[in-house]
């Protein structure tokens, strides 16, 4: 079996947010696969995905501080800055943290370890709505 849909998100402000949820909310196939694999990919060159804590909030305070560390908004060796000062920082961490994840699937269910979720990186002050492309596969 092959599933593909693509998933709007709603805009989101700056920063890390979890949506596990929303990812099972859109694949009611998922119930049906026994053994299989979901990627989750983002179209998007100024946002992110990633896997990592799903319960305690300020962890995805601390991963948005320090990342704005790693990419700095009106770095003075910037040219592309067309779209406001955050927005070469955010390619720069899309590139780091990656536009997908892959999740293997079993008895219905994402594998994900207990304290997994699958998170979305917002690096713009305006992102806008988010599109991921869902693929499950599996029996």
């Amino acid at each position: 079996m092959w599933q593909q849909k693509t998933l709007a998100l709603a805009p989101r402000r700056r920063g890390f947010h979890l949506i596990t949820d929303d990812v099972l909310a859109a694949l009611p196939e998922l119930a049906r696969v026994k053994t299989g694999l979901l990627h989750v990919f983002i179209q998007h060159t100024s946002a992110s995905l990633t896997l990592n804590e799903n319960a305690d909030p300020t962890v995805r305070g601390d991963m948005e501080r320090h990342i704005n560390v790693l990419a700095p908004e009106r770095a003075p060796y910037y040219q592309h800055d067309y779209e406001g000062d955050d927005d070469m920082p955010a390619h720069i961490k899309a590139s780091l943290l990656g536009a997908s994840v892959s999740i293997p699937v079993a008895s219905g269910r994402l594998l994900l370890g207990t304290w997994q979720g699958i998170w979305l990186g917002e690096h713009r002050d305006q992102g806008g709505s988010r599109r991921l492309v869902l693929t499950l596969q599996g029996e």
